[in-house]
């Protein structure tokens, strides 16, 4: 089957969206982008650079910035996914820390932020065959994906999950710490007046409160047949 098609998948934070499209792309031989790591790769960049703090954030200073910051992704062949790189560097393990998820929503909420990575974001998709996640793959990174996604599950499930992620990395963190964090991420994803984080009229939704990774993968895949099938 040659016919490659955009698939674009949506949704909130801690729903496994990055997970989902790794295990898409690796069947159909499709490139994958996670493009949460590219906006947590500028938080990180901004709190490295003392940007932003727990009570500043020199959104100027940032914006100014931006054009030193390069991206790029490089496939690690023991992992089998690509890692995120800043400027060179590898700042994969990095990036997935606690501290960086507090900073990534005020950080993507930046109109210059997202104009930068969304135009970097297109070039990588020119060509379909694509697999990318994110908040806003299907309203405004590729509009036209002929497969959309929106993930959704409740906030307490999504905060159990990647509570328990932390802890197998060795994170002092607190449940209720992540839970709050997954809630304000919500409301900041939600609330911003660029690109906010909305279903796509033409997705399909799928909450995953009660889904297996196994059952979420099949229910996805099916879908995709589908529309090949379709073109």
């Amino acid at each position: 089957m040659n016919t490659k098609i955009t698939i674009a998948i949506d949704g909130f934070s801690s729903t496994g969206k990055s997970t989902l499209a790794k295990q898409l792309a690796k069947h159909l031989g499709y490139i994958y982008v996670d493009t949460g790591a590219m906006y947590r790769a500028v938080a990180f960049f901004a709190m490295q650079k003392g940007f932003i703090t727990s009570s500043t954030f020199d959104k100027s200073a940032l914006i100014a910035a931006l054009p030193t910051i390069q991206l790029s992704f490089e496939f690690n062949e023991t992992l089998g996914f690509a890692e995120m790189y800043l400027n060179n560097e590898n700042v994969e393990t990095q990036i997935r820390t606690i501290e960086v998820s507090n900073y990534v929503s005020k950080v993507a909420e930046v109109s210059e932020v997202r104009a930068k990575l969304v135009e970097q974001q297109q070039e990588m998709g020119k060509n379909k065959g694509i697999v990318m996640d994110g908040r806003d793959i299907g309203t405004v990174v590729f509009p036209e994906a002929e497969l959309k996604i929106f993930m959704t599950a409740s906030a307490a499930t999504r905060a159990q999950r990647r509570f328990a992620e932390l802890q197998q990395k060795g994170d002092e963190v607190s449940y209720e710490e992540v839970l709050k964090n997954v809630e304000e991420r919500d409301y900041i994803d939600t609330h911003r007046e660029d690109s906010p984080l909305v279903i796509a009229d033409d997705a399909i939704e799928i909450d995953n409160s009660e889904l297996s990774k196994a059952e979420q993968f099949t229910i996805v895949l099916d879908l995709v047949n589908d529309v090949i099938k379709a073109i």
